[in-house]
């Protein structure tokens, strides 16, 4: 009985040696403070007192970056937040290079949205913000790369307009719709024109085809009774009984 607390003291100190780490898991090993390797996956023996091991997911990390208030370069205020997809690629360096690489991606991805958006007009934000996207996501994964960090996805989430700003851009789509209803109309005229000249010419050539023309548009207004029908008359109609008289 007197040796059962030392034998409770070296099982708990060989059960507290050992850590099991997943597939997805890496292990960055300090001996006496220095770094001596990363372990893993699997079983890892680690001397108490002598050894540390700092455990990391190798598995892609989702960090969701608050929205920010940034002025564009067209001088007009936006609320911006974005999501951010990396992972970490080599655990040393995300050990060794930076003290917590989780806070620093998140205030890297801050300051990048902010300066990134600052240097693009409001149109450019809205209709191409895939091309925001790539710009975030190779400045990030730039920066990041050093500290042993992936960053292989960037998107813009939601970009948050004052009212009077919303007013001025639902105006100007009205604008635009009633600019394109113009053109259209427009264009619609010229090619009934072009019809109406090719027309003409060919009832010049055929001086029957007016005659032609006039008695079909005399059966269609035929039809409303309510409609005073003049009949008119070639003057060398007239002429016939003149003649005649004398």
């Amino acid at each position: 009985m007197a040796f059962l607390p030392l034998v409770i003291l070296v099982v708990g100190l060989v059960v507290s040696s050992v850590h099991i780490l997943n597939e997805y898991e890496r292990g960055v090993l300090f001996f006496l403070g220095r770094y001596s390797g990363v372990r893993g996956p699997g079983i890892v023996v680690v001397i108490p007192g002598v050894q540390k091991i700092v455990r990391l997911s190798l598995r892609t990390l989702v960090l969701d970056v608050p929205p920010q208030d940034v002025i564009t370069k067209d001088n007009v205020s936006v609320k911006v937040n974005a999501v951010v997809y990396f992972r970490v690629i080599y655990p040393d360096k995300a050990v060794l290079e930076v003290e917590n690489y989780l806070f620093a991606t998140s205030q890297l991805a801050q300051t990048t949205l902010r300066s990134v958006v600052g240097q693009v007009e409001l149109d450019d934000l809205l209709s191409n913000r895939d091309k925001v996207n790539q710009q975030l996501q190779h400045i990030l994964d730039q920066h990041a790369g050093s500290w042993g960090i992936k960053v292989s996805n960037v998107e813009v989430k939601n970009v948050d307009l004052p009212q009077e700003m919303l007013r001025a851009i639902a105006k100007q789509a009205e604008a635009e719709r009633e600019r394109r209803a113009k053109i259209i109309h427009a264009e619609g005229e010229f090619q009934a024109s072009e019809k109406l000249g090719a027309a003409a010419e060919v009832i010049s050539r055929n001086p029957g085809a007016m005659q032609l023309r006039f008695l079909q548009t005399l059966v269609q207004v035929a039809g409303d009774k309510s409609s005073t029908i003049l009949f008119p008359l070639p003057i060398e109609f007239f002429e016939t009984f003149l003649k005649k008289k004398n």
